[in-house]
């Protein structure tokens, strides 16, 4: 989303622009946006930022597994196909998953579904933070860890994921 809004006028929106403009902050789930917008008006944007994290982390363990669950693989294919948000794409390909070798997008699918199998989400890492390198060894450290550490470190990761793009909503350094 190329919209630049500055936070006095987020405050200034109903509930349908609110979701209009923030809705696709959180991938395929606008309810971040919509659960936030009574908490207005928002003295920062990290004090947005972080209402809107509060509605993902009191959901109840089903629903927050299922909100995992809307976040795509890392993967050059899904990139190609198109198949993700313009977010997930131009952040995947940031981290060059776009320009993957043959064995790399192997290895990276094999890493995937290891973890997918293991924790019942994918794994979710905030690209822009890692080389294409970064990211395979966090997979296959992340791949031997528990479950709830699992949890807990995807909601970190959505955290980055979101703040950056809640900011770039806002025109704002990250």
């Amino acid at each position: 989303m190329s919209q630049s809004i500055d936070l006095a006028q987020i405050n200034a929106l109903d509930r349908a622009g609110f979701a209009r403009v923030l809705g696709s902050v959180f991938e395929h789930f606008p309810q971040a946006a919509d659960g936030a917008w009574a908490q207005r008006p928002f003295a920062s944007v990290s004090a947005l930022h972080e209402a809107m994290m509060d509605v993902v982390r009191t959901l109840g363990a089903a629903a927050q597994r299922d909100f995992l669950n809307l976040h795509p693989l890392l993967s050059g294919a899904n990139i190609r196909a198109g198949t993700m948000t313009a977010d997930s794409n131009a952040e995947q390909k940031s981290a060059g998953l776009d320009a993957m070798s043959a064995q790399q997008e192997s290895a990276l699918d094999r890493l995937n579904a290891a973890y997918l199998e293991r924790h019942g989400f994918p794994f979710i890492i905030c690209v822009r933070h890692y080389t294409r390198e970064g990211i395979f060894a966090s997979l296959e450290r992340r791949l031997g860890r528990s479950t709830e550490q699992e949890l807990e470190e995807a909601l970190a990761q959505i955290a980055a994921i979101t703040r950056g793009r809640l900011h770039a909503r806002l025109g704002v350094a990250a």
